[in-house]
């Protein structure tokens, strides 16, 4: 854990009351709200921090002043009215003490969050030297949440937004950054970039505990396993006093945002199953609540590698998390895009069942939630590497996601997905929506992916043509089934396939069918 000077997290003291020789400073702010810091543009924004209970508070920004009274608990919030992209801006805070935020742009704001294909950093990913050198743009600006696996709420972190430089974009996540810099540079506007990412984590982690414990049917088992760790004197022991010392750590982290002294170093948590990004609530609780309602635009999220052995469960886990982030935020049906997950193990010879498969199936059904998108990268894989290094054709099309539905703006940004399907003689006919011009092969004009089976359930490669006036069905057939009853696209870990649209966007993997799959008893 690295600890900051007592001025590098973000907040230049003006003025102050000493006391004795001791400098207090009364009102503090997080993390997340330091130099460097974008807000969202064109909606009421809160701001929040920490003051003596009853102390009186003024805020000064853009022309606007704000008043609030801390309360009991020495907390104050503030609602910022609209501010138009631009910038730099200048925030005064003042109660006993006077602090001052400094060059605070204003423009859109993006949460990046998932598992490590979201945390993967831009050294780690394709082309990283000319990444590296062309990584200037000033008016793009990020923050990274540190690890923090706790069943204890968090109010604060050790961070700071820096400006996106040469110096500072290395260690930042590529797909997060490569959305980003898509958006500014399609809008013109200041962009920042919250990653909030842990390699490894499961779903299961970034929500409250206590949604999961409302539904024991679905989550039961899930917690009955970490229920049996949490018993365990061994592991439970250890986490308890790291759990005290971190409510401690939060105390003095508070006095030393208020006194403006440096952040005390954060108590190391135990080798322990039970402070790691799987159990259920950890991320929540130590890497999203601090950050929770703070000014966004949306959230772009991959995730779902460490969920696949229970894709049926992520059909309700997914949405679950989805919508108690909106609830929590307090900001409406904000954007949440996700990444489907890409090809990755080996290629079969013949048809089969997936796990992963089913995950993206259960990614997919989620678009059913208002104000969604999924960019499908299953030509963007590597079969020997969960790690797929491609992650800019990745945050382009999170990007034309973002463009199309919150900017306005028309560019494809749908992949073709399976509207409907009819039985036509020995063949199945697929029609298409979200074509654009049409549908299109790639590296050969044959349609390859396509499985076609009979009421045996037994799958066999299929043959496929693209038809249809607007070219946005294909019929799928094999002289091995004879009565066909249901076909499935791009349905493997690792499926070789070759459909797009004429945008260039792949076919959403589907099935025809809801024949029980391999994750559908898993807990």
């Amino acid at each position: 854990m690295k600890t900051r000077p007592a001025l590098v997290w973000g907040l230049l003291v003006v003025g102050w009351v000493t006391t004795c020789g001791r400098v207090w400073a009364d009102v503090g702010l997080p993390a997340i709200f330091s130099h460097h810091m974008v807000l969202q543009r064109d909606q009421a924004n809160p701001v929040w921090g920490w003051a003596d209970p009853g102390e009186a508070i003024t805020l000064i920004i853009a022309g606007q002043t704000h008043r609030t009274t801390a309360g009991d608990d020495g907390r104050w919030r503030i609602e910022l009215d609209p501010l138009p992209a631009g910038g730099p801006h200048r925030m005064v805070i003042e109660g006993k003490n006077r602090l001052v935020v400094e060059d605070i742009l204003v423009g859109e704001v993006w949460i990046c969050s998932g598992q490590s294909n979201m945390e993967w950093p831009v050294r780690a990913a394709s082309n990283p030297d000319l990444e590296h050198l062309t990584a200037k743009y000033p008016a793009i600006r990020f923050i990274t949440v540190p690890h923090t696996g706790t069943q204890t709420p968090q109010e604060d972190f050790d961070g700071q937004w820096v400006v996106c430089s040469p110096e500072t974009i290395d260690d930042f996540s590529a797909v997060g950054y490569f959305f980003g810099r898509q958006i500014h540079k399609t809008l013109d506007v200041p962009v920042g970039l919250i990653d909030n990412s842990w390699g490894g984590s499961s779903a299961e982690a970034w929500v409250r505990r206590d949604l999961l414990e409302a539904n024991m049917e679905q989550y039961g088992p899930l917690l009955a396993r970490w229920a049996e760790l949490e018993s365990r004197p061994d592991l439970a022991e250890p986490m308890a006093e790291f759990e005290k010392k971190l409510a401690e750590w939060n105390e003095r982290l508070r006095k030393a945002r208020q006194q403006q002294t440096a952040a005390p170093s954060r108590p190391n948590p135990p080798r322990s199953q039970l402070a790691n990004q799987h159990r259920p609530g950890n991320l929540y609780n130590g890497c999203l609540r601090p950050i929770l309602g703070y000014g966004i635009r949306g959230v772009i999220w991959y995730q779902g590698e460490s969920n696949a052995a229970r894709a049926y469960q992520y059909r309700h886990l997914f949405p679950l998390l989805i919508q108690s982030w909106r609830d929590e935020w307090k900001q409406g049906d904000f954007a949440f895009y996700w990444v489907q997950l890409a090809d990755f193990m080996a290629e079969k010879a013949e048809p089969t069942e997936s796990e992963w498969a089913e995950l993206r199936e259960a990614q997919t059904m989620t678009l059913a939630l208002p104000h969604t998108g999924q960019a499908v990268i299953i030509d963007l894989g590597e079969g020997n590497d969960i790690h797929p290094k491609n992650k800019l054709e990745v945050g382009k099309r999170l990007a034309r996601l973002a463009l199309a539905q919150d900017y306005h703006i028309p560019v494809a940004s749908r992949s073709p997905q399976m509207q409907s399907y009819e039985r036509q003689g020995n063949k199945i006919v697929i029609t298409f929506d979200h074509v654009d011009r049409g549908l299109v092969t790639r590296d050969t004009n044959e349609v390859r992916g396509f499985a076609i089976a009979g009421e045996d359930r037994k799958f066999v490669w299929a043959q496929a043509k693209i038809v249809g006036q607007g070219r946005n069905q294909v019929e799928v057939w094999s002289d091995q089934v004879a009565e066909p009853v249901a076909v499935r696209y791009a349905w493997a870990d690792n499926p070789v396939c070759n459909l797009y649209s004429a945008a260039g966007l792949p076919v959403t993997p589907f099935r025809t069918d809801d024949w029980p799959g391999v994750t559908a008893e898993a807990k």
